[in-house]
C-alpha cells in the first residue's frame, strides 16, 4: 500500500501543478492588451520641494514620489500618424496607495459634473489601473479632491 500511496500523492500534486499552469496561461491569454504596459516613471522629472502643490499634498499627509511625467502617444488616423502626449503632474502615495495628481490650471477650468470629470480625468485612471485614483489639487483654494472611477455600478 505504501507504493500506491506515494504514487497517488505524486499524481495529485502533478495534476494540481498542471491545473495551476493552465490557469496562469488562460489568465495571461485573456487579459486586456496593454494591461501589462508599465510607465517608466523613472524618467519622471524630480520633485520640486518648493512647488505649492507639493507642499499642499505633503501637508495633507501624502508623499510625492514622482514629478512631472510626459506620456508620448502615437495615433493612427486613417493611415496618417499623429503624435501627442499626456502629462501627469505628480504621483503621490498615502497609506500604501498611489494616486495620479493633476493640478488646477486657470486656462483649463474643470467642469465638476459627471461628464466633465469623466472627460478630463478618466484617461489618467485608465492609464495606470493600479493607482487608487486621481487627486485634483487646486492650490489657490487649498483643496485636494480625490476622484475614483468605478465601472459597471
Amino acid at each position: 500500500m505504501g507504493d500506491y500511496g506515494d504514487w497517488l500523492v505524486m499524481i495529485v500534486a502533478g495534476a494540481l501543478l498542471v491545473y495551476w499552469l493552465y490557469r496562469l496561461f488562460y489568465r495571461w491569454l485573456h487579459e486586456p492588451p496593454g494591461l501589462n504596459t508599465k510607465l517608466l516613471l523613472s524618467e519622471a522629472e524630480d520633485v520640486m520641494e518648493d512647488d505649492v502643490n507639493v507642499q499642499l499634498l505633503e501637508k495633507a499627509g501624502y508623499e510625492v514620489t514622482h514629478g512631472k511625467y510626459r506620456v508620448p502617444l502615437t495615433i493612427d488616423l486613417d493611415g496618417t500618424t499623429l503624435y501627442s502626449r499626456l502629462f501627469i503632474d505628480l504621483i503621490a502615495e498615502k497609506d500604501g496607495k498611489y494616486y495620479i495628481v493633476k493640478t488646477a490650471r486657470e486656462r483649463m477650468p474643470i467642469d465638476w459634473t459627471g461628464s466633465g470629470v469623466r472627460d478630463r480625468l478618466l484617461v489618467y485612471a485608465l492609464l495606470m489601473p493600479k493607482c487608487e485614483g486621481v487627486l485634483f489639487v487646486d492650490h489657490k483654494e487649498s483643496a485636494i479632491r480625490t476622484i475614483t472611477f468605478k465601472f459597471g455600478s
